[in-house]
């Protein structure tokens, strides 16, 4: 009965998170959100759904295990030493700024000074993996904001593992229950041994053990589960904990050839049982006690919304940046992560903070999270809105973005706006004819190779209003906007599409514009607000293929009606020409 029972439990847990998953979907929300609300409701003092937390416990530590050990899985040195200036200052500096000014707000506050270290040091943690999440639904993973955010989020998260490693050694010898009690000497004892131990297999048995496993590929995800349990149950009977068991567990692997298959494979387990994690903390989330947490979560979440963005700004423009890059970067560090949660775990299991500071982190977390992920998604009208009063954020020369001069008199033919594989073929076929060219692009490392090709190019983003005005368009004939459309609504994402073509014809271009889109529905949508020309790069190299092997008559260009309109076969020509 009692197992039948737990059965029941965990099927009503599943099912409201599902539902809550959905719910949050539709809101834009990340899912430790809806977890979290899951708990809340299926907790003691709403449904009471959960009756006892014991197995709901179990699921979370082995979830922890899990996430601690793909973290020790991607922890690469060399990706330490490639980081850069930029990375390093920002997040060590924003690090730095939060747990000190978090330090004295929690103490204002009335917060014990030890619990008011925890909750500061919880407070420095933003979460990669959202952050990454919505800059790739935005497209941005590649701009310049978004590479330096991802780069000091990976300070951020080894910041995580120096905080980890300094709680274990705290809590040193206290082990499980049932453990070893090996004493202080030999807990150091034996977490020697177990490092050498995984000193040696790392050099002489991780590569050969893991080509052997990879030859079963069903049997790598129950290996590489059983090898994260397996370690952190280790440091646990020895008194290290489970968390630094699970870290050590992945870096004995991360030398592997494997390790991205492993961490494939182990990704969506992770996210399953870490779902037991968030409920666990919603369901612990006391209602009772929750009116006295109220006031000090609002204040450090107003902390962490608006003081984390201000000290990257700051931090950015003395380094040399605009406004506008150090803002959009700002906004990726305006929530704390589930690592904040574990680590307040920590501090509790080993009786360093009360239970208590978990509820109000967790509230921090709710509040935090589900604002800065608006925040994100609405980055570019948040910042036209903020920019006549972001002055102090922008030295008079940003010189890390200031742009390379073009030659003098430069004038082109034809301007492309994205310099990716698509508009790298183009320019490559417009080079052919003489075509004066000039690539624009958010991306440095595009922009970087289209220079090495030998292409005058500028850096710029299409949804910076005041970029279009610069560009030297007076006597071009064509501008072709060759970046992908939004793969979200352009309601929340911004269509730079759109904006590019309606900012240039603002500026005084006279010329004509070609757009790329990738469905029929998309290309009226453009022809509607003006585009010349509509560029389909997968139906026209389709129907390019279909005519060379003598299929497939040609069909009418995509374009608004005109009194000459082009020929398909002269199409090309007709950009390549104009001028």
């Amino acid at each position: 009965m009692a197992d039948a029972h737990i059965f029941h439990e965990i099927a009503a847990l599943l099912a409201l998170a599902a539902a809550f998953g959905l719910v949050g979907l539709v809101l834009k929300q990340p899912l430790v959100v809806a977890f979290i609300a899951t708990g809340i409701l299926a907790g003691p003092d709403m449904l009471g759904v959960i009756e006892t937390s014991a197995h709901v416990d179990l699921l979370a530590e082995i979830g922890i295990a899990v996430l601690l050990f793909l973290v020790g899985l991607k922890l690469d040195l060399s990706v330490v030493r490639s980081l850069g200036v930029v990375a390093l200052a920002t997040g060590l500096g924003q690090v730095g700024f939060t747990a000190i000014v978090g330090y004295v707000i929690c103490l204002a506050l009335g917060i014990d000074p030890l619990t008011s270290l925890y909750v500061a040091v919880a407070l420095t943690f933003s979460s990669t993996i959202i952050i990454v999440k919505l800059l790739s639904d935005k497209r941005e993973v590649d701009a310049l904001h978004g590479r330096i955010a991802i780069g000091f989020l990976i300070v951020q998260d080894i910041v995580v593992v120096v905080a980890m490693i300094v709680l274990s050694t705290f809590g040193v010898g206290a082990g499980a229950k049932g453990g070893l009690g090996l004493g202080l000497v030999g807990t150091f004892a034996a977490g020697f041994a177990l490092v050498g131990a995984v000193v040696l297999f790392v050099r002489y048995g991780a590569e050969r053990l893991m080509k052997l496993v990879s030859r079963t590929p069903e049997l790598m995800l129950t290996f590489a589960l059983a090898w994260a349990v397996l370690f952190a149950s280790i440091c646990d009977l020895i008194g290290l904990g489970k968390e630094l068991g699970g870290l050590l567990a992945g870096v004995s692997l991360a030398s592997t050839s494997l390790r991205e298959a492993i961490a494939s494979r182990l990704s969506s387990l992770r996210d399953f049982l870490l779902l037991f994690f968030f409920v666990g903390l919603g369901a612990g989330l006391g209602l009772g006690t929750l009116g006295d947490q109220i006031v000090p979560a609002l204040v450090l979440s107003a902390f962490v919304l608006i003081g984390n963005p201000l000290i990257v700004m700051i931090i950015m423009a003395a380094l040399g940046y605009r406004k506008r890059t150090g803002f959009f970067a700002g906004l990726t560090v305006a929530q704390i992560s589930e690592f904040s949660l574990i680590f307040m775990a920590m501090g509790v299991a080993l009786g360093h903070a009360p239970s208590e500071s978990i509820g109000l982190v967790t509230l921090v977390g709710l509040v935090t999270i589900t604002l800065s992920t608006y925040m994100i998604l609405y980055a570019q009208r948040l910042y036209s809105w903020l920019e006549p009063f972001l002055g102090w954020a922008e030295r008079r020369d940003p010189f890390r973005e200031r742009e390379e001069a073009l030659p003098p008199s430069a004038a082109y033919d034809v301007v492309i706006f994205g310099v990716g594989r698509y508009g790298r073929e183009i320019a490559k076929v417009l080079t052919a004819h003489e075509t004066r060219i000039l690539g624009v692009d958010f991306d440095p490392e595009a922009l970087e190779r289209w220079r090495k090709r030998g292409h005058d190019g500028l850096f710029g983003d299409a949804l910076d209003p005041d970029f279009p005005e610069s560009l030297p368009l007076s006597g071009a004939g064509w501008l072709v906007i060759a970046t992908p459309p939004p793969s979200g609504p352009s309601v929340v994402h911004g269509d730079s599409r759109l904006v590019l073509m309606h900012a240039v014809r603002h500026a005084g271009f006279t010329g004509r514009i070609a757009v790329r889109s990738h469905d029929a529905a998309d290309a009226r949508r453009l022809l509607h607000a003006g585009a010349d020309l509509v560029l389909q790069p997968f139906a026209d190299a389709a129907e390019r293929a279909a005519e060379m092997i003598g299929y497939a008559p040609p069909r009418a260009p995509c374009e608004p009606p005109r009194s000459d309109p082009p020929p398909r076969a002269a199409r090309g020509a007709a950009v390549g020409e104009t001028g």
